[in-house]
């Protein structure tokens, strides 16, 4: 059996633990800051906290789900899964999310430096490869992005392939290594399909470092490779099926556009590599077209280093095995099958650069190992270039703090972005800034007209200022565009419930949940408008479907409350007042109505007055006391612990709240109430 010439002994060195620390303290030096950084409202929401399956944490159901389903255009089980153990462990804490992207980012790097050591030899070399993969602020969105957690996972599982690799290549016919290959494999396309492209680098590694083309042929290394191949068949074909409706047709972007801006972005991708400055969040498509002449200096770019590459193949085969390594690894993401509106991303880098990073290393090492001088002199500069790339990326990843933060600084970087305008408008819409909020809208409208994600947001924050009939023309604009805007049907519903027109608003959210029956907003305003109409064993089903959807709906299993205890069914009313009271502890009419039933009900097993006083007071402290309602429910809390003292000041304090309102009609029954108390009398229902 033909054995693999090394280029180097492997040999463990005693810097190893030292230079792996070094890597994980550079790494959290730049990247431990996101450990007190917000969640992004942009995909984050879609990914963890407004998403049920995720944020109720490993359940069964999820788990199901995370393989089933495909879900924002992806099917990435895995990542679906790490997310959900986030979400066991720390809740929607985002804290707890960034250092779990943090951690797999350093792992990643830790085992990149050790598997590049392992299969050259040269340690100083590969420790700088994994320092600027670890550190270039083109990482910024992938690890500081909790929604970009497919990165840093599937880039561990990539890592961990081709050190795996390197075992099996080192023990040829060992089939478990190689099994531990495929193994990996899938556990990355699991994470993300964007590691489709790994047979293909592991036949570059096979050229160089691991030199495997001087004692085997091609054709067998290939052969040696099916199964691999195989798997990413399998997972290409998945991810077609997945983002079919995410994919831009040709119509909105004609392929000779996508490939011109393919060949652009391989030049954008190594500008920023050299001089990364100006990076967004996104990077909207050149409203008027690509210049002739970046064109035609991208195409000379691309074509000019491909032919120096093969021309100094020979003499420096690690040139030729980088250049390739970033093309090939580049090839899913470049946009020729479009997927989002994006026209290149930093994420999209996270593991190609890889290539480039080993290429340049070793050509200046090449030099550096020239005499006492060179070697001094490229000591100087690997330490020179690790600093400034430390500073740019903290300073980078600071505008990842929260969403307006962000958006701003996007729109500091680009030129009219629409989906910065838009997703500006809808963080400080968030933060109450309505009119900012608009205006942002607007421009972003002004970009693209015909912008369906704009005019529905619009018409949120119109509604929010009364405006509801431009409100309604807006959402009515959304759905000329994307009929099949669920989110646009709901809010439309809403409007025109808010209007007095019910059977228009309900068939408006009849259709969302026809588009998105999981849609539990949906369910719950279609609640609200039934029970306007009095059809209340209607709403209370849709209530019901949408806290099963969304477990954590507050405010969905508060409106089932009251609607199970206007019908009676006080036990379940009580429950879910309690599971209410769980997600929002400090919401006083949850608390008052809970405490209500509590001091109440007819059922003694269910009543607990001194819980009842505990909830109203607390609703009455929030409230600075001048509610009669609530000063109502607490005199009946007072009543059913007996002490009617503390009942007849309360509901004397509420007579007066009354009184001074001119609500006759609650003054006579506050009265009927204080004699109950002054006999010594509980209030029963």
């Amino acid at each position: 059996m033909l054995k693999v010439r090394w280029p180097h002994k492997p040999a463990v060195h005693w810097l190893v633990p030292d230079l792996c620390l070094a890597l994980a303290a550079i790494t959290f030096a730049v990247f431990g800051q996101t450990l007190h950084h917000q969640f992004i409202d942009f995909d984050d929401n879609e990914y963890v906290y407004d998403n049920p399956m995720v944020s109720q944490g490993l359940t069964s159901k999820g788990i199901v789900w995370a393989f089933s389903r495909f879900h924002s255009s992806n099917w990435h089980a895995l990542t679906w899964l790490s997310h959900m153990l986030d979400c066991q462990l720390y809740g929607l804490n985002p804290g707890g999310h960034h250092l779990t992207n943090v951690l797999l980012h350093t792992a990643t790097v830790i085992v990149l430096f050790l598997v590049l050591q392992q299969m050259t030899g040269a340690i100083w070399r590969s420790a700088f490869v994994a320092a600027v993969f670890a550190i270039h602020p083109l990482r910024v969105e992938s690890v500081a992005w909790v929604a970009e957690r497919k990165d840093v996972l599937s880039g561990l599982f990539f890592v961990l392939a081709i050190g795996a690799y390197v075992r099996y290549v080192r023990h040829p016919g060992s089939w478990g290594s190689y099994g531990l290959v495929m193994l990996l494999f899938v556990l990355g396309l699991l994470s993300k399909p964007m590691l489709v492209t790994l047979p293909l680098i592991l036949l570059l590694l096979d050229y160089w470092p691991l030199r495997r083309l001087e004692s085997r042929k091609l054709s067998g290394l290939v052969m040696e490779k099916l199964p691999l191949f195989a798997i990413s068949a399998a997972a290409c074909a998945v991810t077609l099926l997945a983002q079919h409706k995410a994919i831009h047709s040709n119509a909105a972007l004609p392929p000779l556009m996508r490939c011109l801006n393919a060949v652009m972005a391989c030049m954008i991708y190594l500008r920023q590599m050299f001089w990364p400055v100006g990076l967004s969040v996104f990077y909207p498509y050149p409203r008027d077209g690509l210049s002739l002449w970046e064109l035609i200096t991208a195409g000379t770019l691309v074509v000019g280093l491909s032919a120096a590459v093969v021309w100094w193949r020979r003499k420096r085969p690690w040139i030729l095995m980088g250049w390739l390594w970033y093309l090939v690894m580049l090839l899913p993401v470049l946009g020729i099958v479009q997927v989002g509106a994006q026209a290149h991303a930093d994420r999209y880098t996270y593991l190609p650069q890889i290539g480039i990073y080993m290429a340049l290393t070793w050509v200046v090492a090449e030099w550096g190992a020239k005499g006492q001088t060179n070697r001094l002199v490229f000591g100087g500069l690997m330490a020179s270039v690790i600093a400034v790339l430390m500073f740019c990326a903290w300073k980078q990843t600071a505008y990842w703090k929260d969403s307006e933060t962000l958006w701003y600084h996007a729109l500091a970087c680009t030129t009219r972005n629409d989906m910065a305008h838009l997703n500006l408008g809808h963080a400080l819409l968030q933060e109450g800034k309505v009119d900012e909020a608009i205006a942002h809208y607007q421009i972003a409208l002004e970009i693209s007209p015909g912008y369906p994600e704009a005019h529905n947001d619009l018409g949120s924050a119109l509604r929010k200022t009364g405006k509801v009939d431009e409100a309604i023309a807006h959402f009515e604009q959304a759905l000329q565009t994307r009929p099949d805007f669920a989110e646009a049907h709901n809010n439309l519903g809403n409007a025109l419930g808010q209007e007095g027109k019910a059977d228009e608003a309900i068939a408006q959210y009849q259709q969302a949940l026809q588009i998105k029956p999981d849609f539990a907003e949906a369910h719950h305003d279609l609640g609200n408008e039934l029970t306007k109409t009095g059809r209340v064993d209607d709403a209370i089903t849709q209530y019901e479907q949408a806290v099963e959807i969304k477990p954590d709906f507050a405010t969905a299993h508060y409106n089932l409350g009251n609607l199970l205890a206007q019908k009676g069914r006080t036990a379940e009313a009580i429950t879910h007042f309690q599971k209410a009271l769980q997600i929002e502890p400090d919401n006083p009419s949850i608390q008052n109505n809970l405490a209500w039933l509590l001091a109440t009900s007819a059922e003694a097993s269910l009543r607990n007055g001194n819980r009842a006083v505990e909830l109203a007071e607390q609703a009455n402290t929030r409230t600075g006391g001048k509610n009669p309602l609530i000063l109502h429910t607490l005199a009946a809390a007072f009543a059913e612990t007996g002490r009617f003292g503390d009942a007849r000041e309360s509901i004397q304090k509420a007579i007066g709240v009354a009184q001074a309102a001119g609500q006759k009609d609650g003054v006579k029954q506050l009265d009927a109430e204080l004699k109950r108390y002054e006999a010594g009398l509980p209030l029963h229902q």
